[in-house]
């Protein structure tokens, strides 16, 4: 059986093989998040999206391949509650936009900008500053394969974008930063992966943009 994106607390992990990177995708308790380890297929090196939690599994999923570094996509804590013991453990750097970064429990070591690039290996990953659920959260663009996979943390979901509370400015900010970010510039192929639940493409989701505009969240 293919690649779903399926998964579940205390499940099997589900492993996508693509064009110069491999895919790990598991969700960890309590909250149910996803927590994402890239593999480099030229090189082996990794790295981690998201250290949500359940750090000695995380750990046996990176085994003892290199990890480059870990990305956190936004500063709440349900997405690096394992980040300090995994830095411990593994002494990768830390990545994450600077307006999420002194939330965060250890050193951010590499500063992610909107329009800059995360490596791992021979990989490249293109940032992407999508303002609104938090002041710094990222998503992570991978170009490489014969379609974009986005790995989205908290900003986009199938169905909408992730949580405003309610505050107008906020809302209309991150959805004016993913129709300008990503709709716009991507195509409906665009596979992405958020940091709860399943994945969705780009196509499926972008009939429902005026619908989101409409019910304001």
């Amino acid at each position: 059986m293919g690649y779903t994106g399926t998964v579940e607390v205390g499940g099997k992990a589900e492993v996508r093989e693509l064009d110069g990177l491999t895919i790990t995708k598991v969700a960890v308790g309590p909250y149910d998040n996803n927590a994402y380890l890239l593999r480099c297929t030229a090189t082996g090196e990794q790295l981690l999206i998201d250290a949500a939690n359940e750090g000695p599994r995380l750990l046996e999923l990176i085994g003892d391949a290199p990890l480059a570094r870990i990305v956190t996509t936004h500063r709440h804590q349900d997405h690096w509650m394992a980040l300090a013991e995994l830095v411990e453990a593994t002494g990768a750097p830390v990545v994450a936009h600077p307006f999420d970064a002194e939330a965060l429990p250890v050193p951010v070591a590499e500063p992610a900008e909107h329009g800059s690039t995360v490596q791992v290996g021979e990989a490249s990953l293109d940032v992407i500053h999508l303002r609104g659920h938090t002041p710094g959260s990222i998503a992570l663009l991978y170009a490489g394969d014969d379609r974009p996979h986005l790995f989205t943390g908290d900003s986009l979901f199938p169905g909408g974008v992730g949580n405003t509370w309610g505050d107008e400015g906020r809302f209309k900010q991150l959805l004016t930063d993913v129709t300008e970010r990503v709709f716009d510039p991507l195509p409906d192929t665009t596979w992405f992966y958020p940091g709860h639940g399943k994945d969705s493409t780009l196509g499926r989701e972008r009939p429902s943009i005026p619908e989101w505009w409409n019910r304001g969240w």
